[in-house]
């Protein structure tokens, strides 16, 4: 059976984040796309310009009025924008209770916009989180969830996704990609397992929207895995054929999208 994967996330007329590229990371890795829209975003390769936050109560409408008619297999949640829209999409997580919910804290853009109000992040932090399947932060994200200064070395990745891990995470997949390094590294925290992941670290500037590919990636494969871990390494190598790819695109004038269709075309 196709599984069916839903996207709570912001927009990305560009293309290659957000909504967008959910859509295309789950049908790349055999999943039926659904979203429901968070925010509006004017957006493109170069950065954010503006942002047109969807009130909470229309959140609302779109998760219930869709998950009261579709079975939903997993969901990936990504830019949420305000502490209200937090708090509807906990209150429909508590209702509908869907088996596979992978969160992608979505704060910061590459660009340096903020996507999540300063004051929304002990609410994703303190409510949120500890009602997700498994957390996918980078590094600054995690030191915003933590409080503390971003770390510089991946030898103190596993530390720090425990921390995250005491803040009622079930499982993390904590983000190596803004480390130096020939290999992009990852590190799992889940089931009593701390362990490595690790890819080739591809030279490319096409990297906009990687973290909602990834994410994404991940929820559209979980279904169809075992564990979560062989779901992650799938979507990992998925990603990094992605980025190997994107030359073949060309996309606006700044950091340009991933292929997510390299398999095709």
């Amino acid at each position: 059976m196709v599984p069916n994967v839903l996207s709570i996330a912001g927009t990305d007329p560009s293309g290659g984040a957000g909504v967008q590229a959910d859509l295309k990371a789950f049908s790349a890795n055999g999943a039926y796309g659904m979203s429901v829209v968070t925010a509006l975003v004017a957006q493109t390769t170069t950065g954010v310009a503006q942002v047109h936050d969807i009130p909470a109560e229309f959140v609302t409408a779109q998760l219930t009025t869709l998950l009261d008619d579709v079975r939903v297999d997993a969901v990936k949640i990504g830019m949420l924008g305000s502490a209200e829209v937090i708090r509807a999409v906990v209150a429909v997580l508590d209702r509908y209770a869907p088996p596979h919910v992978v969160l992608d804290p979505v704060m910061v853009a590459k660009s340096g916009h903020r996507l999540l109000e300063p004051e929304a992040v002990g609410v994703l932090r303190d409510e949120l989180l500890p009602r997700v399947d498994l957390i996918t932060p980078n590094l600054p994200e995690a030191a915003d969830l933590l409080g503390e200064a971003e770390i510089r070395d991946a030898a103190e990745m596993p530390a720090q996704a425990g921390r995250l891990s005491e803040l009622g995470a079930k499982k993390v997949l904590l983000k190596g990609g803004h480390l130096d390094g020939a290999d992009s590294v990852d590190v799992y925290c889940g089931d009593g397992v701390r362990e490595f992941l690790t890819a080739e670290r591809v030279a490319t500037r096409n990297d906009h929207g990687t973290g909602c590919t990834l994410s994404s990636a991940i929820a559209a494969l979980r279904p169809q895995h075992p564990d979560w871990l062989s779901a992650i390494r799938a979507a990992k190598s998925y990603l990094t054929e992605a980025l190997r790819a994107s030359e073949r695109l060309d996309v606006g004038h700044g950091r340009g999208p991933v292929h997510h269709f390299h398999r095709w075309w």
